[in-house]
């Protein structure tokens, strides 16, 4: 029964990854991806991960696309149809993501994967002790290298949305 259910949960992750790629609404794209977010989290849940699941679901299904859609919503760009590529440029992006396949495929043939069993459990207070100890094994820079990214991402969003907000003004005048 869980083999059905992973097969299920990957195709649905598949079909929206597809969809969130192919599709030219920037909007309906943007709800394709939550989708892909959330069915990945239910491969987390699956494996019993149920913390970095919930993690999943809050940052990156909450927050990330909540802050893609205000982005979208302020820049007053719901129906952009976004533009067919040139052939060229698919065509590279075809024999790019073809490589990185060979190259995905290399590494899972090539390689011995041993099984490790799950003999401890990790509580959140040692994932939290990780993340924010600088120390060796600890966490902190690659934390605080996301916080200025995200914090990169938010002033984007407002400049895009500020610019796109004056324009509008200035030829709605006479």
């Amino acid at each position: 029964m869980e083999r059905i259910l992973f097969y299920v949960i990957a195709i649905i992750a598949i079909v929206f990854a597809l969809a969130s790629v192919i599709s030219r609404k920037m909007l309906r794209s943007v709800i394709y991806l939550l989708f892909v977010l959330c069915s990945i989290a239910g491969v987390y849940f699956m494996m019993d991960y149920n913390f970095l699941a919930a993690i999943q679901l809050t940052v990156y299904a909450g927050g990330i696309v909540v802050l893609i859609i205000f982005s979208v919503l302020l820049v007053h760009h719901i129906e952009l149809e976004l533009e067919i590529a040139k052939f060229p440029k698919q065509l590279a992006t075809g024999l790019l993501c073809l490589a990185g396949l060979g190259v995905f495929l290399y590494t899972i043939y090539m390689h011995d994967f041993q099984v490790i069993g799950n003999q401890t459990t990790t509580s959140t207070h040692d994932i939290g002790s990780k993340l924010l100890s600088y120390e060796e094994g600890g966490f902190i820079l690659p934390f605080e290298v996301i916080s200025i990214l995200l914090l990169a991402v938010m002033v984007g969003a407002i400049i895009l949305a500020k610019g796109t907000l004056t324009s509008n003004s200035e030829t709605k005048q006479p």
